[in-house]
């Protein structure tokens, strides 16, 4: 079953390890696209997954020297963005949210970087698409006629059987607290930025920062 997501290279046990966890994860209708696999330069026995479904964005991170795995998902609805850079070893893959998270993993194969990307692409266009007709469909629920009966009774008798309306109270939303997780994720991405922590580091600790999500 593994054979179709092994065509650029990825490293086959890494591949079989993230299916397996992936078809335990699946929800109804989803189908895996596409499985991406870390390879680091000098040891790669533990390398990250990434993996594109119909339906979301997952990574995966080996845990407990590989006997685990713990893995982040995204559902494309929130995905702002998405980016690759190519270095002299390898690329880099990353995503940004809605809530202002950032996830990814270096070191990819360039040419599995590049499928990530264009696959990524096309679910956010798709999703762009569902969004823009979810929002024509209930403009034309919001814009549609009302429908008015043929007077069968007077006038006063049909206002006298009419029920009062009575007006809903109005609702008081009160201004959201300091999001404590988006300013953690900031600090963390301005330890990595100034070189201060390793990609690794930061994926681990963004990893126990979402989930507790």
């Amino acid at each position: 079953m593994i054979e179709k997501f092994l065509h650029d290279e990825q490293d086959p046990k890494a591949v079989e390890k993230v299916y397996l966890r992936l078809v335990d994860l699946l929800n109804t209708g989803e189908e895996i696209i596409y499985i991406a696999v870390q390879k680091k330069p000098l040891v790669n026995l533990l390398p990250d997954c990434i993996a594109i479904t119909n339906k979301r964005i997952l990574f995966f991170t080996p845990a407990n020297l590989g006997l685990s795995i713990k893995f982040v998902d995204f559902v494309w609805k929130d995905v702002v963005d998405v980016y690759t850079k190519e270095e002299i070893i390898g690329a880099i893959f990353s995503v940004k949210t809605t809530n202002g998270a950032e996830m990814g993993v270096d070191y990819l194969p360039k040419v599995q970087a590049r499928k990530l990307y264009q696959y990524a692409q096309e679910r956010k266009e798709a999703e762009r698409e569902a969004r823009r007709l979810r929002d024509l469909e209930e403009k034309r629920a919001e814009s549609g006629s009302v429908q008015f009966e043929s007077p069968s009774q007077p006038v006063a008798a049909a206002f006298h059987a009419a029920a009062p309306v009575q007006q809903p109270e109005p609702v008081i939303h009160e201004e959201p607290k300091a999001d404590i997780l988006t300013e953690k994720l900031k600090k963390l991405r301005t330890l990595f930025d100034n070189g201060l922590i390793s990609q690794e580091e930061y994926n681990n600790k963004k990893l126990e920062l979402l989930s507790e999500l």
